[in-house]
């Protein structure tokens, strides 16, 4: 059976294109200094994520941001830069990679601007609101020699980095069935554009591009892809309930996700042909960004919630894997710019996110399974 999984060393888009799939920093590109970042967005994403984990790596330096709230970014980042306009940012000639941290229906626009303007490039998710964007965006990059990158932060999840272990080891056997929730309790529809009727709001936007790469990464794409979503809560303008079913060859995978569970039950459920295991709770470092914590203390990203491992003995163990750190994807792109490593997300994975994304949703809409298209694997 093939391995289908992403590989940066694989060499094309399939049908879509003959481009390479790795693209190589052009020489003239290459920095050989502190890397320098300008932020476009200082909400959630921008204020909670990627701030912090900028400031946190060394090598980096985040000398600018673009947003429309000045006092609040001066307030957390006073020796920093404000421009009132993602423009103005993109003008300075001394940043070299630009951070897109704004609405998702804004991520396209900005990221083309910005390679036009001779940046490096990271998005975060989801990458685009279309394939047809994702696409374009990564062919233009490797035109330009410039790296695009997308913050699929939770390949460093803990829980997700242990679960790779056990995989790994073959403590599990053959993988036969996994499930995969992302659940939340927020009753309340808040006013805010991911709970709009805006184009790449809703929930399957929000989470399903987390869930959608963490299995890609552990077994390659899919065959065919069947969703359900829904908006569930009171006065909801967009999915708030989710639920996809993804075909293998040998396995069954289920993503859940909903804002409406008060009890929530395991993260990850996985069976094999040698034991089982499961995982409650969430990884850490969000609720600690949340609350003002920065990467770097020795306790950072560890879980305090071990997973339950059953083997053939029928024996319950804990397994603990190891710390979760979002960093590394920040230190793996100041390798890949400054010192020629590699993308550690490169456009191209989140280009196939993208078209899995638009697959459920045509599957959600017709209300039947969507084949994944034998040339969209590497």
């Amino acid at each position: 059976m093939r391995d289908t999984r992403p590989d940066r060393h694989c060499r094309g888009f399939g049908v879509y294109s003959r481009r390479p799939y790795h693209v190589r920093i052009a020489p003239e590109n290459m920095m050989t200094k502190t890397l320098k970042v300008g932020l476009l967005g200082f909400g959630y994403a921008g204020s909670t994520f990627h701030a912090p984990l900028l400031r946190a790596v060394d090598g980096i330096e985040l000398v600018a941001v673009a947003s429309s709230r000045p006092e609040q970014v001066a307030a957390v980042l006073p020796n920093v830069q404000v421009h009132a306009s993602p423009e103005a940012l993109l003008m300075a000639p001394d940043i070299d990679l630009v951070v897109i941290a704004t609405p998702n229906d804004s991520h396209f626009p900005l990221a083309e601007a910005a390679l036009r303007a001779g940046k490096h490039v990271v998005v975060d998710k989801p990458f685009t609101l279309t394939a047809a964007e994702a696409k374009q965006l990564v062919e233009l990059a490797g035109r330009l020699g410039l790296l695009l990158s997308v913050f699929h932060n939770r390949r460093w999840d803990a829980d997700f980095l242990a679960i790779q272990q056990l995989i790994a080891d073959g403590l599990l056997g053959r993988v036969v069935h996994f499930e995969s929730h992302f659940d939340r309790y927020r009753p309340q529809v808040r006013q805010r554009w991911r709970e709009s009727t805006n184009a790449g709001a809703g929930l399957w936007y929000d989470l399903g591009p987390h869930l959608l790469d963490q299995v890609v990464q552990l077994f390659g794409l899919p065959q065919a892809i069947l969703l359900e979503k829904a908006a569930l809560r009171d006065g909801a303008l967009s999915d708030d309930w989710f639920h996809a079913l993804l075909r293998y060859p040998d396995k069954r995978v289920m993503l859940h996700g909903s804002a409406l569970v008060a009890d929530a039950g395991p993260r990850f459920i996985i069976h094999g042909t040698q034991g089982s295991f499961s995982k409650y709770g969430l990884d850490p470092q969000e609720e600690a960004l949340k609350a003002g914590g920065m990467p770097g203390s020795a306790a950072w990203g560890r879980d305090g919630l071990p997973g339950r491992l059953v083997l053939a003995d029928g024996v319950p163990r804990e397994h603990v894997g190891p710390a979760g750190d979002y960093t590394r994807y920040y230190s793996s792109v100041r390798d890949a710019l400054l010192h020629g490593a590699a993308n550690p997300v490169p456009a191209m994975q989140a280009w196939q996110i993208m078209v899995l994304l638009e697959l459920g949703w045509l599957s959600a809409d017709q209300q039947h399974w969507q084949t994944v298209p034998a040339a969209l694997a590497c």
